[in-house]
């Protein structure tokens, strides 16, 4: 979808965030954070055209994780304190310490 324009958005912002400071998510996190609100391409399958052979495979991961997207929220109330540590570190592993917004 490089080959899209599309407007610019907080999917976009938080994708060049990603980029522009090294992080270590594999190609298919990257590509679900641009495109996870593209319903176009990955709910009714338009731009397929344009898309090479790198896309296709990040798009598979991306439909799998639009499961738990939108519209897979619960009332079940998270224990923060419980599941900060194991989010934190995931932070950790995929970002520098210190990052430019």
């Amino acid at each position: 979808p490089d080959n899209v324009l599309m407007s610019w958005g907080h999917d976009d912002y938080m994708y060049l965030v990603a980029k522009q400071n090294n992080t270590t998510l594999p190609s298919a996190a990257l590509f679900i954070i641009r495109y996870h609100s593209f319903y176009a391409l990955h709910r009714a399958g338009a731009y397929m055209y344009l898309m090479n052979e790198e896309d296709r495979e990040n798009l598979k991961w991306l439909q799998i994780f639009n499961k738990y997207d939108l519209y897979s929220k619960s009332k079940v109330r998270i224990d923060v304190d419980k599941v900060k540590p194991y989010y934190l570190s995931l932070i950790d592993k995929y970002s520098p310490a210190k990052l430019r917004w």
